[in-house]
């Protein structure tokens, strides 16, 4: 089942979402749900709080970019099998110099810009059967990574933009809450005033 995604200006989206354990409400549903809201959406990361919930889960999949002429085969060989759950995750480490990379997001849509992210990552979580994992990841997965994760500490990748950016966008960010957007794929608007 499609569901759909909150947009900017939601305060589920600043929340600090709450570990989850594995007697969680239809979890496996969810799960499912996610990735199929995210297929809908032409995503390639999705995380509970953008389907409203302050859980600490996300799901990745960064096929899409195998089909990104600006990769090196190995690069794109790498994004096509890239699939994964994350519950519960812990960024434990982040080093290397800082790149830009152009970055959207589901819940703030036609909004892109380049975001400066540490390359390599190490991460702890559990898997769809709460088995623990911990993970290094570089490059494009990487990031991809981080800015879900991200999204589980109430953290958007507009709040990493300069001042001086974000005063150029606050025009757009306003009408995405207020619904003032196209859109192919199915959002919730927190600021859309509730007509009958």
């Amino acid at each position: 089942m499609i569901l759909p995604i909150v947009a900017y200006g939601d305060p589920v989206l600043k929340k600090k979402a709450k570990e989850i354990d594995k007697d969680y409400p239809k979890l496996t549903e969810l799960i499912e749900n996610m990735y199929e809201t995210m297929y809908g959406a032409y995503g390639v990361g999705l995380a509970a709080p953008q389907v409203g919930l302050p859980i600490r889960l996300f799901l990745v999949d960064t096929e899409p970019f195998s089909e990104d002429e600006d990769l090196t085969d190995e690069e794109r060989a790498q994004m096509k099998d890239f699939k994964k759950t994350f519950i519960n995750a812990q960024i434990i480490e982040e080093e290397g110099d800082e790149w830009a990379f152009n970055e959207g997001c589901l819940s703030i849509p036609d909004v892109r810009e380049d975001v400066f992210r540490q390359p390599k990552i190490k991460i702890q979580y559990q898997d769809e059967n709460f088995e623990t994992h911990v993970e290094e990841y570089d490059g494009l997965i990487a990031r991809v990574i981080q800015h879900e994760y991200d999204h589980i500490e109430g953290v958007l990748f507009t709040d990493k933009l300069s001042s001086f950016k974000k005063r150029l966008i606050k025009g757009k960010l306003t009408n995405i809450s207020k619904g003032k957007i196209k859109i192919d794929y199915k959002m919730r608007f927190p600021a859309m005033s509730r007509k009958r």
